[in-house]
């Protein structure tokens, strides 16, 4: 016994020494640059301590992120959780052409960022977007959709919620297949109306489901860049700019190191926050 549990510890040394290295050694490295002001590493650094916490939660910039991301986050889970299970309860029921319509919906997931940044930046462009000439067409004004600095936000939300819906419905169709049809059908037999079995039957099996779907989605939306980055820069102002992007400018715009680990672990606490509501909840109710 002894011998095999050697043995199993040895296959997956190799695992836990790459995962030590690509992660660990990096976290413990931002955690105490997190502590230090430097352009670069520790060679000429200096010791802070809490500094460049405080300074971080002093600063309006770093408030107007975290406002934004925070905006964003919940604006686009929610969206995405309410969108997705609306398609995956539509898509569970057998319907002519269902083998057609899911690859369609999935489609957008599996292009690129910058694919999706391109193929938007193109329709909500000023003067020869597809969603301004159709506002045109319908006697409407233009709109400005990554340029006005209320409208911004919910644009990347928008296109946000076209990407990544699918791996939301994907999850939740996952959950409905999984649900036996013999309970749906006693319920029927008990006179069950629809809209009864969505609320006690459905949505409570499919809630593991959706946790997961939500913690996958928070915490991709808190952290999101790659968009912000490719339309709108942050901009216009500091409308769009989310934590990620202030970490950006921080760091490689500006060599403030110091400063930007301590984002960075503000941003990985969160995160860990959201994946312990989430493993907390499952363990409680038992099952994944």
């Amino acid at each position: 016994m002894t011998r095999s549990r050697n043995q199993a510890l040895l296959l997956i040394l190799p695992a836990v020494a790459i995962l030590a290295f690509l992660t660990l050694y990096p976290l413990g490295r931002g955690i105490a640059l997190s502590f230090f002001s430097t352009e670069y590493g520790f060679e000429g650094a200096k010791f802070v301590g809490l500094r460049n916490y405080q300074d971080l939660f002093s600063d309006r910039f770093f408030t107007r992120a975290a406002r934004n991301t925070v905006q964003f986050t919940l604006l686009a889970t929610l969206s995405e959780l309410a969108l997705g299970l609306a398609l995956a309860l539509m898509v569970n029921r057998p319907f002519p052409g269902r083998s057609v319509v899911i690859p369609l919906l999935v489609a957008p997931f599996v292009l690129s960022t910058m694919v999706v940044t391109a193929i938007w930046s193109a329709w909500m462009h000023y003067d020869l977007g597809y969603l301004n000439n159709l506002l045109r067409a319908m006697g409407l004004d233009p709109v400005p959709w990554l340029f006005q600095p209320d409208l911004a936000l919910y644009s990347l939300v928008l296109i946000d919620l076209w990407q990544t819906t699918p791996i939301v419905f994907l999850i939740l169709l996952a959950g409905l297949r999984g649900i036996d049809p013999e309970i749906y059908e006693a319920a029927r037999m008990d006179g069950a109306s629809p809209p009864f079995m969505l609320l006690t039957i459905t949505l409570p099996l499919l809630l593991p489901h959706l946790l997961l779907a939500g913690l996958l989605r928070s915490i991709d939306s808190f952290k999101i860049f790659d968009k912000v980055f490719a339309l709108t820069g942050g901009g216009p102002g500091q409308a769009t700019e989310t934590l990620s992007m202030y970490l950006y400018r921080l760091g490689f715009r500006f060599f403030e190191i110091g400063m930007a680990s301590a984002v960075a672990m503000i941003m990985v606490a969160i995160a860990g926050g959201l994946a312990a509501v989430y493993a907390l909840s499952i363990l409680r109710g038992g099952r994944a």
